[in-house]
Protein backbone atom coordinates (compact mmCIF):
# COMPACT_ATOMS: atom_id res chain seq x y z
CA UNK A 1 0.00 0.00 0.00
CA UNK A 2 1.30 3.62 -1.08
CA UNK A 3 2.20 5.79 2.13
CA UNK A 4 -0.13 8.56 1.37
CA UNK A 5 -2.95 5.87 0.53
CA UNK A 6 -2.37 4.10 4.30
CA UNK A 7 -2.23 7.51 6.06
CA UNK A 8 -5.33 8.57 4.07
CA UNK A 9 -7.01 5.40 5.47
CA UNK A 10 -5.62 5.96 9.24
CA UNK A 11 -7.21 9.17 9.12
CA UNK A 12 -10.21 8.07 7.60
CA UNK A 13 -10.82 5.01 10.71
CA UNK A 14 -9.85 7.68 13.50
CA UNK A 15 -12.54 10.04 12.12
CA UNK A 16 -15.15 7.32 12.41
CA UNK A 17 -13.63 6.26 16.03
CA UNK A 18 -12.49 2.77 14.74
CA UNK A 19 -8.74 3.14 16.15
CA UNK A 20 -7.83 2.57 19.50
CA UNK A 21 -7.53 5.21 21.83
CA UNK A 22 -3.71 4.99 21.84
CA UNK A 23 -3.64 5.08 18.01
CA UNK A 24 -5.74 8.61 18.05
CA UNK A 25 -4.59 12.08 17.83
CA UNK A 26 -5.04 13.27 21.13
CA UNK A 27 -8.13 16.21 21.00
CA UNK A 28 -8.19 19.79 21.99
CA UNK A 29 -11.34 19.31 24.46
CA UNK A 30 -13.57 22.60 24.96
CA UNK A 31 -15.28 22.33 28.51
CA UNK A 32 -18.57 24.29 29.09
CA UNK A 33 -19.00 24.33 32.50
CA UNK A 34 -22.59 26.08 33.14
CA UNK A 35 -22.00 27.82 36.73
CA UNK A 36 -19.86 30.07 38.62
CA UNK A 37 -16.18 29.11 39.63
CA UNK A 38 -15.86 27.65 43.26
CA UNK A 39 -18.99 24.89 42.85
CA UNK A 40 -19.20 21.69 41.95
CA UNK A 41 -19.73 21.59 38.26
CA UNK A 42 -16.86 23.39 38.55
CA UNK A 43 -14.93 21.17 41.07
CA UNK A 44 -16.34 18.37 38.62
CA UNK A 45 -15.21 19.84 35.24
CA UNK A 46 -11.75 20.91 36.01
CA UNK A 47 -10.84 17.41 37.80
CA UNK A 48 -12.53 15.68 34.64
CA UNK A 49 -10.33 17.94 32.45
CA UNK A 50 -7.25 17.24 34.68
CA UNK A 51 -7.86 13.52 34.50
CA UNK A 52 -8.59 13.89 30.10
CA UNK A 53 -4.51 14.95 30.03
CA UNK A 54 -3.76 13.03 32.55
CA UNK A 55 -5.01 9.67 30.75
CA UNK A 56 -3.35 11.27 27.40
CA UNK A 57 -5.87 11.62 25.53
CA UNK A 58 -6.70 15.13 25.63
CA UNK A 59 -3.51 17.30 24.73
CA UNK A 60 -5.33 20.46 25.99
CA UNK A 61 -8.52 21.44 27.90
CA UNK A 62 -10.18 24.62 27.40
CA UNK A 63 -12.49 25.36 30.02
CA UNK A 64 -15.29 28.20 30.10
CA UNK A 65 -17.71 29.18 33.05
CA UNK A 66 -21.54 30.30 32.56
CA UNK A 67 -23.66 30.76 35.53
CA UNK A 68 -27.18 31.22 36.07
CA UNK A 69 -30.14 29.60 35.93
CA UNK A 70 -29.52 26.16 36.75
CA UNK A 71 -27.22 25.93 34.33
CA UNK A 72 -29.74 27.28 31.37
CA UNK A 73 -27.67 30.02 30.30
CA UNK A 74 -24.87 27.82 29.82
CA UNK A 75 -26.69 24.84 27.98
CA UNK A 76 -27.81 27.47 25.76
CA UNK A 77 -24.54 28.81 25.27
CA UNK A 78 -23.20 24.99 24.78
CA UNK A 79 -26.66 24.08 22.22
CA UNK A 80 -26.31 27.46 19.87
CA UNK A 81 -22.37 27.68 20.31
CA UNK A 82 -21.35 23.94 19.47
CA UNK A 83 -22.82 22.21 16.90
CA UNK A 84 -21.65 19.10 15.52
CA UNK A 85 -18.11 19.82 17.83
CA UNK A 86 -16.58 16.32 18.47
CA UNK A 87 -14.47 18.06 20.92
CA UNK A 88 -17.14 20.15 23.26
CA UNK A 89 -18.18 18.70 26.22
CA UNK A 90 -20.42 20.16 29.09
CA UNK A 91 -20.86 19.54 32.42
CA UNK A 92 -24.27 18.98 33.79
CA UNK A 93 -26.52 16.62 36.48
CA UNK A 94 -29.63 16.60 38.93
CA UNK A 95 -29.37 19.98 39.40
CA UNK A 96 -30.40 20.86 35.66
CA UNK A 97 -32.96 18.51 35.71
CA UNK A 98 -34.81 20.62 38.46
CA UNK A 99 -33.61 24.06 36.83
CA UNK A 100 -35.52 22.95 33.54
CA UNK A 101 -38.68 22.14 35.25
CA UNK A 102 -39.05 25.30 37.74
CA UNK A 103 -37.75 27.79 34.85
CA UNK A 104 -38.90 26.15 31.79
CA UNK A 105 -35.63 27.54 29.52
CA UNK A 106 -36.09 28.06 25.46
CA UNK A 107 -33.43 25.31 25.52
CA UNK A 108 -33.58 21.31 26.13
CA UNK A 109 -31.29 19.19 27.72
CA UNK A 110 -32.41 16.88 24.61
CA UNK A 111 -30.85 19.17 22.03
CA UNK A 112 -27.33 17.93 23.32
CA UNK A 113 -25.47 14.51 23.37
CA UNK A 114 -25.49 12.51 26.26
CA UNK A 115 -22.25 11.02 26.94
CA UNK A 116 -21.73 9.86 30.80
CA UNK A 117 -22.63 9.89 34.12
CA UNK A 118 -19.79 10.49 36.57
CA UNK A 119 -20.57 10.59 40.16
CA UNK A 120 -23.49 10.47 42.99
CA UNK A 121 -23.31 12.66 45.64
CA UNK A 122 -25.35 13.65 48.70
CA UNK A 123 -26.05 16.93 50.18
CA UNK A 124 -25.53 18.12 53.78
CA UNK A 125 -27.03 21.12 55.24
CA UNK A 126 -25.11 23.27 57.67
CA UNK A 127 -25.05 26.38 59.68
CA UNK A 128 -23.11 28.87 60.31
CA UNK A 129 -20.72 29.34 63.17
CA UNK A 130 -21.99 31.69 64.76
CA UNK A 131 -26.03 31.21 64.52
CA UNK A 132 -27.59 30.63 67.43
CA UNK A 133 -29.32 27.77 66.19
CA UNK A 134 -27.20 24.11 66.68
CA UNK A 135 -29.50 21.63 65.51
CA UNK A 136 -31.37 20.58 62.42
CA UNK A 137 -34.03 20.42 65.57
CA UNK A 138 -33.58 24.34 65.63
CA UNK A 139 -33.84 25.17 62.30
CA UNK A 140 -37.19 22.78 62.16
CA UNK A 141 -38.47 24.53 65.30
CA UNK A 142 -37.67 28.15 63.79
CA UNK A 143 -39.65 27.12 60.74
CA UNK A 144 -42.63 25.85 61.99
CA UNK A 145 -42.66 29.23 64.16
CA UNK A 146 -41.83 31.53 61.31
CA UNK A 147 -41.21 29.97 57.91
CA UNK A 148 -40.08 33.07 56.27
CA UNK A 149 -37.23 33.73 58.90
CA UNK A 150 -35.61 30.73 58.01
CA UNK A 151 -33.36 31.75 54.73
CA UNK A 152 -32.31 28.66 52.87
CA UNK A 153 -28.89 29.48 50.89
CA UNK A 154 -27.77 26.80 48.04
CA UNK A 155 -28.23 26.75 44.10
CA UNK A 156 -29.99 28.24 41.80
CA UNK A 157 -33.76 27.28 41.92
CA UNK A 158 -34.73 23.67 41.58
CA UNK A 159 -31.00 22.39 42.88
CA UNK A 160 -31.49 19.60 44.74
CA UNK A 161 -30.62 21.50 47.97
CA UNK A 162 -33.56 23.30 46.93
CA UNK A 163 -35.93 20.08 46.61
CA UNK A 164 -34.62 19.18 49.77
CA UNK A 165 -35.31 22.27 51.63
CA UNK A 166 -39.11 21.83 50.45
CA UNK A 167 -39.04 18.42 51.35
CA UNK A 168 -38.08 19.16 55.05
CA UNK A 169 -40.60 21.89 55.37
CA UNK A 170 -43.50 19.12 53.94
CA UNK A 171 -41.98 16.70 56.35
CA UNK A 172 -42.50 18.67 59.55
CA UNK A 173 -45.75 20.11 58.33
CA UNK A 174 -44.90 23.70 56.77
CA UNK A 175 -46.07 24.58 53.27
CA UNK A 176 -43.27 24.00 51.51
CA UNK A 177 -44.36 27.28 49.23
CA UNK A 178 -43.76 29.31 52.30
CA UNK A 179 -39.95 28.77 52.32
CA UNK A 180 -37.46 31.11 51.99
CA UNK A 181 -34.90 30.14 49.16
CA UNK A 182 -32.70 32.55 48.45
CA UNK A 183 -30.60 30.86 45.10
CA UNK A 184 -27.14 32.10 44.34
CA UNK A 185 -25.09 31.18 41.18
CA UNK A 186 -22.63 28.97 42.15
CA UNK A 187 -21.13 27.43 45.08
CA UNK A 188 -18.48 30.40 45.81
CA UNK A 189 -21.37 32.80 46.12
CA UNK A 190 -23.19 30.09 48.59
CA UNK A 191 -20.27 29.16 50.79
CA UNK A 192 -19.56 33.16 51.00
CA UNK A 193 -23.02 34.12 52.42
CA UNK A 194 -23.19 31.20 54.57
CA UNK A 195 -19.58 31.71 56.02
CA UNK A 196 -20.98 35.57 56.71
CA UNK A 197 -23.96 34.71 57.85
CA UNK A 198 -26.34 35.73 55.63
CA UNK A 199 -28.63 32.79 55.59
CA UNK A 200 -29.62 30.61 58.14
CA UNK A 201 -28.90 27.67 56.62
CA UNK A 202 -26.91 26.29 53.85
CA UNK A 203 -27.01 22.94 51.69
CA UNK A 204 -24.36 21.95 49.26
CA UNK A 205 -22.94 19.25 48.11
CA UNK A 206 -20.51 17.73 50.84
CA UNK A 207 -17.17 17.97 48.97
CA UNK A 208 -18.13 21.67 48.49
CA UNK A 209 -17.82 22.17 52.26
CA UNK A 210 -16.01 19.81 53.48
CA UNK A 211 -13.00 22.33 54.86
CA UNK A 212 -14.99 24.59 56.26
CA UNK A 213 -16.94 21.81 58.45
CA UNK A 214 -13.33 20.32 59.54
CA UNK A 215 -12.13 24.01 60.16
CA UNK A 216 -15.40 24.78 62.31
CA UNK A 217 -16.04 27.66 60.30
CA UNK A 218 -19.63 25.52 59.63
CA UNK A 219 -21.35 22.97 61.95
CA UNK A 220 -23.32 20.14 59.67
CA UNK A 221 -26.66 19.38 61.04
CA UNK A 222 -27.79 16.71 58.80
CA UNK A 223 -26.77 14.79 55.22
CA UNK A 224 -29.87 14.04 52.96
CA UNK A 225 -28.66 10.15 52.41
CA UNK A 226 -30.05 7.13 53.38
CA UNK A 227 -27.34 5.97 56.00
CA UNK A 228 -24.17 8.13 57.59
CA UNK A 229 -21.54 9.25 55.05
CA UNK A 230 -18.45 6.78 55.13
CA UNK A 231 -16.16 8.80 57.17
CA UNK A 232 -18.27 11.51 58.02
CA UNK A 233 -19.73 11.83 60.94
CA UNK A 234 -22.89 14.01 60.63
CA UNK A 235 -26.36 12.20 61.31
CA UNK A 236 -28.47 11.65 58.42
CA UNK A 237 -32.62 13.56 58.20
CA UNK A 238 -33.59 10.20 58.38
CA UNK A 239 -31.87 9.93 62.38
CA UNK A 240 -33.44 12.66 63.15
CA UNK A 241 -37.13 12.24 61.97
CA UNK A 242 -37.31 13.71 58.78
CA UNK A 243 -37.97 11.26 56.22
CA UNK A 244 -35.99 12.91 53.28
CA UNK A 245 -33.59 11.38 51.35
CA UNK A 246 -32.13 12.46 47.89
CA UNK A 247 -28.72 12.51 45.92
CA UNK A 248 -27.65 14.22 43.84
CA UNK A 249 -25.43 13.23 40.49
CA UNK A 250 -23.11 14.93 38.21
CA UNK A 251 -22.34 14.16 34.50
CA UNK A 252 -21.03 15.37 31.08
CA UNK A 253 -22.77 16.27 27.32
CA UNK A 254 -21.31 16.39 24.14
CA UNK A 255 -22.20 18.60 21.47
CA UNK A 256 -25.76 18.46 19.28
CA UNK A 257 -25.34 17.24 15.81
CA UNK A 258 -22.14 15.23 16.63
CA UNK A 259 -22.05 11.69 14.54
CA UNK A 260 -23.02 8.39 16.52
CA UNK A 261 -19.25 7.79 15.63
CA UNK A 262 -18.02 10.82 17.19
CA UNK A 263 -19.86 10.11 19.95
CA UNK A 264 -18.52 7.05 20.73
CA UNK A 265 -15.25 8.46 20.10
CA UNK A 266 -16.13 10.97 23.15
CA UNK A 267 -17.37 8.42 25.27
CA UNK A 268 -14.01 6.41 25.30
CA UNK A 269 -12.11 9.96 25.96
CA UNK A 270 -14.71 10.18 28.99
CA UNK A 271 -14.16 6.68 30.21
CA UNK A 272 -10.49 6.18 29.67
CA UNK A 273 -10.22 9.48 31.65
CA UNK A 274 -12.43 8.05 34.56
CA UNK A 275 -9.76 5.22 34.93
CA UNK A 276 -6.78 7.78 35.77
CA UNK A 277 -5.05 7.72 38.79
CA UNK A 278 -6.04 11.59 38.49
CA UNK A 279 -9.67 10.69 38.90
CA UNK A 280 -9.25 8.48 41.44
CA UNK A 281 -7.42 11.12 43.62
CA UNK A 282 -10.36 13.44 43.00
CA UNK A 283 -12.80 11.06 44.02
CA UNK A 284 -11.04 10.45 47.11
CA UNK A 285 -10.31 14.08 47.86
CA UNK A 286 -13.86 15.37 47.13
CA UNK A 287 -15.90 12.48 48.83
CA UNK A 288 -17.77 11.75 44.83
CA UNK A 289 -19.25 8.04 44.77
CA UNK A 290 -18.14 6.75 41.38
CA UNK A 291 -21.25 6.28 39.37
CA UNK A 292 -20.32 5.74 35.60
CA UNK A 293 -23.04 5.22 33.28
CA UNK A 294 -22.74 5.75 29.67
CA UNK A 295 -24.47 5.58 26.14
CA UNK A 296 -28.33 4.67 25.85
CA UNK A 297 -28.45 3.79 29.67
CA UNK A 298 -27.03 7.22 30.54
CA UNK A 299 -29.78 8.40 28.27
CA UNK A 300 -32.40 6.28 29.83
CA UNK A 301 -31.44 6.92 33.27
CA UNK A 302 -31.72 10.86 32.65
CA UNK A 303 -35.08 10.49 31.45
CA UNK A 304 -35.95 8.86 34.32
CA UNK A 305 -34.51 10.92 37.00
CA UNK A 306 -36.02 14.06 35.03
CA UNK A 307 -39.87 12.37 35.33
CA UNK A 308 -39.12 11.51 39.09
CA UNK A 309 -37.58 14.83 40.46
CA UNK A 310 -40.80 16.27 38.60
CA UNK A 311 -42.99 14.04 40.47
CA UNK A 312 -41.20 15.17 43.74
CA UNK A 313 -41.35 18.85 43.43
CA UNK A 314 -45.25 18.72 42.25
CA UNK A 315 -45.87 17.06 45.61
CA UNK A 316 -43.45 19.51 47.38
CA UNK A 317 -45.53 22.29 46.07
CA UNK A 318 -42.42 23.82 43.90
CA UNK A 319 -44.11 23.51 40.84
Amino acid sequence: MRRDTFLKSLAALAAAGALPLSARAAANIKMMIPANPGGGWDTTGRALGKALQDAKVADSVSFENKGGAAGALGLAQFVNGSKGDPNALMVMGAVMLGGIITGKPPVNLSQATPIARLTSEYNVFVLPASSPLKTMADVVAQLKKDPGSVKWGGGSRGSTEHIAAAMIAREVGVDPAKINYVAFRGGGEATAAILGGNVTIGGSGYSEFAEYINSGKMRAVGVTSGARLKGVNVPTLKEQGINVEIGNWRGVYGAPGITAPQRKALTDLVLAALKSKSWAEALEKNNWTPAVLAGDAFEKFVDDDFASLRATMVKSGMV
